[in-house]
C-alpha cells in the first residue's frame, strides 16, 4: 500500500519546521545564565568599553583591569546583592586569569571576548534595552 498524499504533506512538515502552521502560538524565552565572574563586567559609557575593548586586545587582562575601577566609580553590574568591593576584586581576577593564561593563548582569547561583552553592555545600556538575567 503507497501512502497518501496527506501522509506525504504530513511528513514534509514535520522534517521542515519552517514548512509547518506557525499557529502553534508557543513562545520561548531563552535566558543566558552568568556565572559570577561574567556578570561582574560592569555596564560603562560606550567610549569607555571600545578603550577597555582596544586595551584588552593588545594588552591582555589590562581593559578588564581598567573597567574593575570603573565600578569602584558606580558602574552598574548584573550583581546587585554584592558588595562593590566584592565585585571590584571579582574584575581584578578575571584581569588576573587574562594576563597568567596569555602564554598559552586563552587568556588573550577570553580577553578579547570579555572587551566585547563591555562593548555589548555599553551598547544596551546606551540604547535603554533591558538586559535580561
Amino acid at each position: 500500500m503507497e501512502p497518501s498524499h496527506k501522509d506525504a504533506e504530513t511528513a514534509a512538515a514535520a522534517a521542515d519546521p519552517r514548512a509547518a502552521s506557525s499557529s502553534s502560538g508557543v513562545v520561548v524565552q531563552v535566558r543566558e545564565k552568568k556565572g559570577p565572574l561574567r556578570a561582574a563586567i560592569p555596564y560603562m559609557p560606550f567610549p569607555v568599553a571600545v578603550i577597555c575593548l582596544f586595551l584588552n586586545t593588545f594588552v591582555p587582562g589590562l581593559g578588564t583591569f581598567v573597567s574593575a575601577f570603573a565600578v569602584l566609580c558606580g558602574a552598574r553590574t548584573d550583581l546587585p546583592d554584592r558588595h562593590v568591593c566584592c565585585v571590584f576584586w571579582l574584575n581584578i581576577a578575571a584581569a588576573l586569569i587574562q594576563t597568567l593564561t596569555a602564554i598559552v593563548m586563552v587568556g588573550w582569547i577570553m580577553s578579547i571576548f570579555w572587551g566585547m561583552d563591555m562593548v555589548i553592555l555599553a551598547s544596551y545600556k546606551e540604547q535603554g534595552i533591558p538586559q535580561q538575567l
